[in-house]
């Protein structure tokens, strides 16, 4: 199977990446074109996905904008790697959960080639790092994920958090998350992270090949 791989330099609208992926689905729908992987960073913008409620919304004079994803309220912005897809499960197993686990592996199996040891966690979706203080023990989000299946195809992805404006997180309750905070990779370990699209990509193609 032959998968697009699409990369962007500068920040993406989001209403913009998601009119296009939307636009792939369909034409994946209809056999006009191949499967797509795209990575990108977005201009700033918070977003709410399907089941998120008024009251996480701290800052009311924040422009939010509703999406057809699963999830809560996140953010996105400079910094932080986004990494799209619209895989046809028609072609492969129909299998949403597996899909979901295709993706938490790609992201903890990529970070451990930085040294960096992350968690998925069933009840909070998304990547989890612990940190161990003299005091006590902080868990901490490092990725958001959020899919939409339409007609056997999946669409949206993920965020990971690589060296974005965390203070941006304080306005929101972040995916309805109250207990627990955001971090960043660079945050976790200060290093470079120049090549961890490449590795991404890597990972998920293996992951979604089994």
């Amino acid at each position: 199977m032959i998968i697009e791989i699409k990369k962007s330099i500068k920040p993406i609208k989001y209403e913009n990446a998601i009119a296009l992926l939307e636009k792939r689905l369909n034409e994946i729908n209809t056999k006009k074109k191949n499967e797509l992987i795209w990575i990108l960073e977005h201009e700033e913008v918070y977003t709410a996905g399907t089941s998120y409620k008024n009251n996480e919304l701290l800052d009311k004079s924040i422009k939010l904008i509703k999406t057809n994803r699963g999830g809560k309220i996140t953010y996105h912005g400079p910094g932080q790697l986004v990494f799209y897809f619209v895989i046809d499960l028609n072609r492969r197993e129909k299998n949403i959960r597996k899909l979901i686990s295709a993706v938490e592996n790609t992201i903890i199996n990529t970070l451990k080639e930085f040294k960096i040891n992350v968690f998925a966690d069933r009840k909070n979706v998304g990547i989890w790092h612990k940190s161990k203080t003299v005091n006590n023990v902080k868990i901490e989000k490092v990725a958001a994920i959020g899919i939409k299946v339409k007609k056997w195809i999946a669409y949206h992805g993920f965020a990971l958090n690589v060296s974005n404006n965390l203070d941006a997180y304080t306005k929101i309750i972040p995916c309805g998350i109250k207990d627990k905070s955001i971090t960043n990779l660079i945050k976790i370990k200060k290093q470079k992270y120049n090549n961890i699209s490449e590795i991404l990509i890597k990972k998920f193609l293996k992951e979604i090949r089994n």
